[in-house]
C-alpha cells in the first residue's frame, strides 16, 4: 500500500475513532437520563389498581437455571394471574421435553397457582415459538398479557411494577432491559459482556434518539388482547425471526407508546463454544440488519477501540505523520469505552460481572466488528440447529435437495 493510501486509512480510521467517542458520550447521557427517569418513576410509586394479567411462555427443552427462572413467576406479588406454558406436540406427550417435568414440579408446589400446560400440534410459521404462542393465547382468560422467555429471572414485583404503566392508555407495550448471567465458557462471557456492556447502551441511546423506543425485547413484553389482536394477533408473526422486536414496531404504528421499564431482568446464558456464539451474533446482526437498516449502518460507530487500534496501525506504517497522536486517541477511545461499559453495565443493568471481565472488552469489541461486516454479507443464519434464509426479517426455510 502506497504512503498515500496508509496516510488516507489512518484519517479515516481516526474519524471512525472520533464519531465512537461522540457516540460513548451518547450512551452516557441516555444512560443517566434513564437513571434519573428511574428515580422519579420510583418515587411516584406503582398504581394501586392492578389488572389480571395471563403471562404465556413458550418452552422448548432445559436452560441453564430454567426452574428457577419458572419458579420465579410464581413467587410474584400480584393479586391475580395465570400461568400458561406451551411444548410443542411432537411425541412430547409422553413427557420426552423436560420442559414438561418442571411444569409439573411447579403445579406441585404452587397448587394455589393457576398453572396451565398447552401441547401445542400446529405449525403455523417458521418460529415455532410464534406458532406456540398463538395456541397458548386461546387459553389465556385475561385482557393484559405478559410474554417472556424461559430463561428469565425476575423479582417478586416484577408483574406490579412492569404492568403499571399500561393503566395509561397511551402506553400500548412494556419491555424490559436484561443482563446476561453467563456460563463458564469464553464464548457465554463473551455474550453476557456484550448485552451488558453494547446492547444495552444502544437501546438507551435509541430511547433518547427516537423519543422513546418502537421495538420490543424478548426479556418482557406486556400489552392489552386488543391491541395484539389490531395488529393481526401472533399469527402475523409466525414466521419473523424478531417476532419480540415486531410487536413493539407494530404496536408503536397504531400510536400506542412503548415504554422501557424500570425492572431489568436475569438471563440464564448457554455455555456456548465459540463457533455458537459466533453463530448467535451473526444471526443477531443479520437480524437487526433487516429489522433497523439505518440503524444497523450506524452501528459502525459503536466499534471505537477496533477504529483507534485501526488508526495506531496506520499511523506506524506512515512514519512521517508520526504515532503521539494515535496513541492518545487509543487512550482516551479505551478511557471512555471503559467508563461508558461500567455506567451502563454496573449502575444500569447492576451487573456485577461486568468488572471482571473488562479485559475481554477490546477483543470482544474486533469480534463485533467483524460480525457487523459479516453481517452485511448474506442472508443466512442457523437457528435452533436449523438453517434459514434471512429476508426482510422473515425466516425462509431453504429448499430440499433432490
Amino acid at each position: 500500500m502506497s504512503l498515500h493510501l496508509v496516510r488516507i486509512a489512518s484519517i479515516i480510521a481516526a474519524l471512525g475513532a472520533l464519531a465512537s467517542l461522540g457516540y460513548y458520550a451518547l450512551c452516557l447521557w441516555s444512560a443517566a437520563r434513564f437513571l434519573r427517569e428511574q428515580k422519579s418513576s420510583r418515587s411516584i410509586g406503582v398504581a394501586a389498581a392492578l389488572p389480571p394479567v395471563s403471562i404465556l411462555k413458550p418452552l422448548k427443552g432445559a436452560d441453564p437455571e430454567m426452574y428457577g427462572c419458572l419458579r420465579s413467576h410464581c413467587l410474584q406479588n400480584y393479586p391475580e394471574y395465570e400461568i400458561i406454558f406451551g411444548v410443542i406436540d411432537k411425541g412430547i406427550s409422553q413427557g420426552n421435553d423436560p420442559a414438561i417435568q418442571f411444569v409439573e414440579r411447579l403445579k406441585a408446589e404452587f397448587p394455589q397457582h393457576s398453572i396451565r400446560l398447552v401441547l401445542c400440534g400446529k405449525n403455523l410459521g417458521a418460529n415455532a415459538k410464534v406458532s406456540n404462542l398463538a395456541l397458548m393465547l386461546t387459553e389465556a382468560r385475561y385482557e393484559h398479557l405478559l410474554v417472556n422467555d424461559s430463561d428469565i429471572r425476575v423479582e417478586p414485583d416484577y408483574l406490579r411494577r412492569v404492568l403499571a404503566p399500561l393503566a395509561d392508555p397511551k402506553i400500548g407495550l412494556v419491555t424490559c432491559l436484561y443482563r446476561g448471567l453467563a456460563s463458564p465458557t469464553f464464548g457465554s462471557r463473551l455474550e453476557a459482556l456484550g448485552i451488558s456492556t453494547d446492547f444495552a447502551a444502544g437501546v438507551l441511546v435509541a430511547q433518547q434518539l427516537e423519543n422513546g423506543i418502537r421495538f420490543g425485547l424478548g426479556s418482557t413484553l406486556a400489552f392489552r388482547r386488543r391491541d395484539l389482536q389490531a395488529i393481526g394477533g401472533f399469527e402475523e408473526l409466525a414466521d419473523y425471526l424478531g417476532d419480540d422486536y415486531e410487536i413493539g414496531r407494530r404496536i408503536a404504528m397504531l400510536d400506542l407508546k412503548v415504554e422501557l421499564s424500570d425492572v431489568v431482568v436475569e438471563t440464564f446464558l448457554p455455555p456456548y463454544r465459540l463457533s455458537e456464539f459466533l453463530q448467535h451474533q451473526l444471526r443477531w446482526a443479520r437480524n437487526i440488519r433487516d429489522a433497523r437498516r439505518a440503524g444497523y449502518f450506524g452501528l459502525g460507530v459503536t466499534f471505537g477501540i477496533p477504529w483507534a487500534l485501526l488508526a495506531l496501525a496506520f499511523s506506524r506504517s506512515a512514519h512521517s505523520l508520526g504515532t503521539r497522536w494515535a496513541w492518545a486517541l487509543l487512550a482516551v477511545v479505551v478511557a471512555m469505552r471503559l467508563v461508558t461499559a461500567l455506567v451502563v453495565g454496573y449502575a444500569v443493568l447492576r451487573d456485577r460481572q461486568v468488572f471482571r471481565s473488562l479485559w475481554m472488552l477490546p477483543l470482544r469489541d474486533c469480534v463485533a466488528l467483524g460480525i457487523w461486516l459479516a453481517g452485511f454479507a448474506g442472508h443466512k443464519i442457523i437457528w435452533r440447529g436449523e438453517t434459514f434464509e434471512l429476508r426482510n426479517g422473515k425466516l425462509i426455510r431453504p429448499p430440499l435437495k433432490p
